[in-house]
This record gives structure tokens, C-alpha cells and sequence, in this order.
């Protein structure tokens, strides 16, 4: 039953959808979405279909390698994301053929509930306490926040007592037994990063996630020797071979994004990759509902899983349509004390309203990563 369709879809507020069909008519669906570079990524996928259409689907390592090894440039967010929805759909494919959640296929579900934790604050922070309480109110029991806006390169005074106090209001908020994790984001200087992170310690963050800029991903171990707080990073790490530096650093948690990635298969061996370290598994996703699914299925099959990003309520999705709206059955990502429970369905386990996803996209979004100065005029970090 080779592939007989590949088609992309840019529904709002800033995701890829990717549609393959075979000649049986199984459908599988995926999610590339690249942040600020979407017509990008689009593009990307469908430099594919001379491999994909009229491909055996179920060789799906077969394809993956052909996608991210044939052609002598490779790597990076924009191909590595491409390839991503493409792997994703290719698993939805057999698992819906099959019967079986992917997880199945990935060697079976090693726990029934994963922890989730939702977004407070906002690209530049505030009303923490009032989101962190909305947030419990609606089932978690983990948040994650920025730490900060746009800072110069060791901050001021003022910036740091401002991450102390939401950080504090957030620790205040969830109580002893709740818990939040604080995202540089890559806005932090490496010796601001140390200050900063001596000053958090005693409000005992889950973990604070990228310090340092991917670039200066060499230099995390010279703050994970200087600190008692997990450090996370991996979001901006698109293989196998870019995070190993990560966790030959020391890092606690890796972040790979399952739409990013290379996908189901890349993260996977990621998360196996990461368990030889001791370092847990925590995937990135303020995306949309494939990436999340695709996250799960992983999460559901790997040992070292710790906790899973999920986008509902996100300051993104403000206006616009949020993760559910493309979900026939949402009950799959309900919330129950803090944990999302493991999905049962075929293949990523989600229903796609594909009405919806047509509709919308005959109105591609053309969403932009914010551009931030600092105030002199230099380009701040976002």
C-alpha cells in the first residue's frame, strides 16, 4: 500500500499540519509546525514527495533515513522539522492499520499517567500568581513561566529582584507540593545565568530550562557544576548527535520537540540516548494537537519520561484557535490531578476534524516570532 498523497496545511495560530494518504486510503497525520518560519517548513516537507509518494509507508526507518541522509545538506530546524510531521504520519499510518496506539509499537506502555504542566505569565512575565492559581483550578499541578523579558547582557538589579518575586509568587501559589520551572528562554548571559541561578536555589524550580543560548551549549557544564537546580535544555537540538553534547555537559533534562526533531523515530532514540546519562526526558511542545499526541505516544514508551509540555491555555493561542478546536474526541487530553492518562486510540491515539483543518487553512497563518530591542536599540534576545 505505497503513499499515494502528501498535503500541508498552515492553520492558525501557528502550526503545519501534514496529511499522507496511501492507495488503501489510510490516513495519517502529522505535525512540522516551525515556529515563525512556517511557509518555510511547508515548503521543506513537499521537497519529499519524489521519496514518499509511491513508498512502501511501512518502512518507515527506511524513509526516515532516506529523508535525512540522502541529501548532502541536512540537519537543522528546517528540514529536521519537516521530517518530523512526515515521521509522525508515517506511525500514525501503522498504527491505525494495526489496531495499536504507537506506543504499542515502541514496545508498550511502561507507566498509565504522565504528569503535564501548563504556561503561566507570558513572553514577558507578570500576573503570576493569579495564573498559576487559574491553572490549578483547571487540574495541574506544574506550571512553567519565562523568567524574564528582554534583559541586558548581566541584567540589573531590578531585573533580578523582578525573577526572584514571580518565581516566589509562583512557589507561593503551588505550595510544597506543586511545582514550576523557569525558561531563560536563551535571554540570559552565561555569568547572568550563574547569579541568577544561586539566587533561585532555595525556591527549589523542577528544573530551569535553555540558560544559555544553543550555540554556547558547550558551557552548561559550568553551570550545572555551579548550581543544585536541574538544567534542561533541547528544544533548538535537532538530533541524536547535538544532544549528546547537552548531556556530556550534565544536563538533568532534555527537551527534545517531537515537531522539530526528526519526530517519533529521532526523539525516541533521544530519550534511550538520554536514560545512559540519568537524565529524564521532558518534550517540548507549545504546539499543536499532532505534536502533543506524537509527544504522549513517546513519553507512554519511554522509562526515563518525566513530565510533558502541552499548549492549551497558552498566551499563543490568545485570539486564535486553540489546541482543542482540530479535535473530534477531546477527552484524550483531558486533565486529571495533574496527569494526562495513556491514550488507547490507533496510531497517535487523536481524531483529527479534518473539516476544520481544511477550512482554516484556506486562510494560512502567517505568524512571526516577535522582534524585541533593548534600549539602546541593540536586538534583544526573544
Amino acid at each position: 500500500m505505497p503513499i499515494q498523497t502528501v498535503e500541508t496545511f498552515l492553520v492558525a495560530p501557528r502550526w503545519l499540519f501534514v496529511r499522507l494518504e496511501t492507495t488503501d486510503g489510510v490516513v495519517g497525520w502529522g505535525e512540522s509546525s516551525l515556529e515563525g518560519h512556517g511557509e518555510t517548513a511547508q515548503a521543506a516537507v513537499h521537497t519529499f514527495d519524489d521519496i514518499l509518494i509511491g513508498a512502501d509507508h511501512t518502512r518507515i526507518e527506511q524513509l526516515w533515513g532516506t529523508m535525512t541522509r540522502s541529501g548532502f545538506y541536512r540537519g537543522g530546524p528546517v528540514f529536521s522539522s519537516a521530517v518530523s510531521g512526515v515521521d509522525q504520519a508515517l506511525w500514525d499510518i501503522r498504527g491505525k492499520e494495526l489496531g495499536v496506539p504507537v506506543h504499542d509499537l515502541l514496545g508498550g506502555a511502561v507507566r498509565d499517567k504522565i504528569r503535564v504542566y501548563g504556561w503561566v505569565g507570558g513572553d514577558n512575565p507578570s500576573g503570576v500568581r493569579e495564573a498559576v492559581q487559574a491553572v490549578r483550578e483547571a487540574g495541574l499541578t506544574a506550571v512553567k513561566m519565562n523568567a524574564t523579558g528582554p534583559v541586558d547582557h548581566l541584567g540589573t538589579l531590578a531585573d533580578t529582584r523582578g525573577v526572584i518575586e514571580r518565581a516566589g509568587a509562583a512557589r507561593e501559589a503551588l505550595g510544597d507540593d506543586g511545582d514550576f520551572a523557569l525558561d531563560f528562554h536563551g535571554r540570559v548571559s552565561l555569568p547572568y545565568a550563574r547569579r541568577l541561578l544561586a539566587a533561585l536555589e532555595d525556591l527549589h524550580p523542577l528544573f530551569v530550562e535553555e540558560p544559555v543560548l544553543p550555540e554556547h551549549t558547550s558551557a552548561l557544564g559550568t553551570l550545572v557544576a555551579g548550581t543544585s537546580i536541574p538544567i534542561a535544555t533541547g528544544e533548538r537540538l535537532y538530533s541524536r548527535g547535538e544532544m549528546r553534547t547537552a548531556l556530556e555537559a550534565g544536563v538533568g533534562v532534555v527537551q527534545p520537540d517531537l515537531a522539530h526533531a526528526g519526530g517519533i523515530s529521532e526523539v525516541r532514540r533521544i530519550a534511550a540516548q538520554a536514560e545512559t546519562y540519568d537524565a529524564a526526558l521532558a518534550p517540548h511542545c507549545p504546539l499543536g494537537p499532532l505534536a502533543l499526541a506524537a509527544s504522549l505516544q513517546v513519553d507512554f514508551a519511554s522509562p526515563n519520561a518525566m513530565i510533558q509540555e502541552q499548549s492549551i491555555g497558552i498566551h499563543y493561542n490568545t485570539g486564535s484557535n486553540e489546541l482543542l478546536d482540530y479535535v473530534l474526541d477531546t477527552s484524550v487530553f483531558d486533565f486529571s490531578d495533574g496527569y494526562i492518562h495513556r491514550p488507547t486510540g490507533p496510531g497517535l491515539g487523536v481524531q483529527i476534524d479534518e473539516n476544520v483543518v481544511r477550512e482554516l487553512g484556506r486562510r494560512p497563518h502567517r505568524w512571526r516570532t516577535p522582534r524585541w530591542h533593548r534600549e539602546d536599540g541593540s536586538i534583544a534576545e526573544w
